[in-house]
């Protein structure tokens, strides 16, 4: 199979969300990333996403790695207003150099109108920018390089920050977004920082239910709602937190239910009473009517490191898998009749909602 990063084919279509699982380490793994680091990485990531047009689902910051869902949006073909331009450009530059560039394009536009030209050069103008924006791989090296510059520099350093390039999975929408989503905010929970993901800074769960630095974590909600219900047609919608909340409180607890393995723990304090239950009771209790059968099934690779959520390539349901891999037949060997692979190891108890396009053998 090759070796080519994989990218939703779908992606300008507007047929379903492209969304992605991206990860990336510090070089030979040491633990540099203090509190100061932290929260600059996340100041650069919320730059690069008001800069690009690309939105952060779910996001958790450790001390040598991160991982981010990240929903890339159609490139617009007519592109994008000059308005929309200059406040885009406005995340990432100077004052000054948001004024240089809308006095460029308004003298350009006098020029063009007089002369009765078609806004070739207008088009330059944007196109300086525009190629930068709604792309995976730009807003991933933009925000790799400009975090790289600010820690060398504080840290008095030259050279590489990251031990490679950055990996990414595409998601299914749905019980694989969303399943991603907890994956990633219940990160420090596996690495015994805290016992419950809401007490950690630096992630999209923390980030929400504290409110992050700005006090109104507005962000971090909008992301959560759009991973949770996306597959219903929710946008960035930060009123729909509320609901949403209850629902993501409840995946992560049947998660820590598993890890606690009956024992007392900070997350069984919430005041949902499904993350109390076992299984039976659950289910005897409405939650198979409810339709949460599959997040009770997920919950159970969730507090384990489950490698096909990196290195996976595509996850998502079967049919989802196997038309990414049809999309994509070219990829793969004749002798492969279709891609959806069946999760084994730590992913093994997922393996009737989730699939993954690659079969990975060891380590799983």
């Amino acid at each position: 199979m090759s070796k080519k990063r994989w990218l939703a084919d779908w992606a300008n279509s507007g047929t379903k969300p492209a969304i992605y699982h991206c990860v990336s380490r510090v070089v030979d793994r040491r633990f540099v990333f203090g509190d100061e680091e932290r929260e600059a990485f996340r100041m650069f990531m919320r730059m690069y996403e008001n800069f690009s047009g690309c939105r952060v689902l779910s996001y958790c910051v450790m001390s040598n790695h991160f991982h981010l869902l990240l929903e890339v949006p159609p490139t617009r073909e007519d592109g994008i207003s000059d308005e929309l331009l200059l406040k885009r450009l406005g995340a990432l530059y100077s004052e000054k150099f948001v004024a240089g560039v809308a006095g460029e394009l308004a003298a350009t536009r006098v020029a063009e109108r007089f002369a009765g030209g078609t806004q070739s050069r207008v088009r330059e103008i944007h196109e300086r920018f525009n190629y930068r924006m709604e792309s995976l791989s730009h807003f991933m090296q933009g925000l790799l390089i400009r975090f790289t510059r600010w820690f060398n520099r504080k840290h008095e350093r030259t050279g590489t920050l990251w031990e490679e390039r950055f990996k990414s999975v595409i998601v299914e929408s749905g019980i694989a977004a969303k399943s991603m989503a907890a994956y990633i905010d219940l990160n420090p929970v596996r690495a015994g920082m805290v016992e419950d993901p809401a007490d950690y800074r630096w992630s999209s769960y923390g980030e929400a239910v504290g409110g992050g630095r700005k006090g109104n974590g507005k962000k971090a909600r909008e992301g959560l709602v759009r991973a949770y219900l996306c597959h219903r047609g929710a946008g960035f919608e930060a009123e729909k937190w509320r609901d949403v909340s209850r629902g993501y409180r409840r995946l992560l607890g049947m998660a820590l239910a598993r890890k606690a393995s009956g024992s007392d723990s900070k997350i069984s304090s919430t005041s949902d009473e499904s993350t109390r239950m076992n299984d039976a009771e659950y289910l005897a209790n409405g939650g198979r009517k409810s339709g949460l059968l599959p997040e009770l099934t997920v919950a159970r690779i969730l507090c384990y490191r489950v490698r096909y959520f990196t290195d996976g390539a595509v996850i998502g349901s079967r049919e989802f898998v196997n038309e990414a891999f049809a999309a994509s037949r070219e990829r793969f060997s004749k002798k492969r009749k279709d891609g959806a692979r069946r999760m084994k190891g730590n992913g093994s108890a997922a393996r009737d909602h989730l699939w993954s396009m690659r079969d990975l053998r060891v380590e799983v």
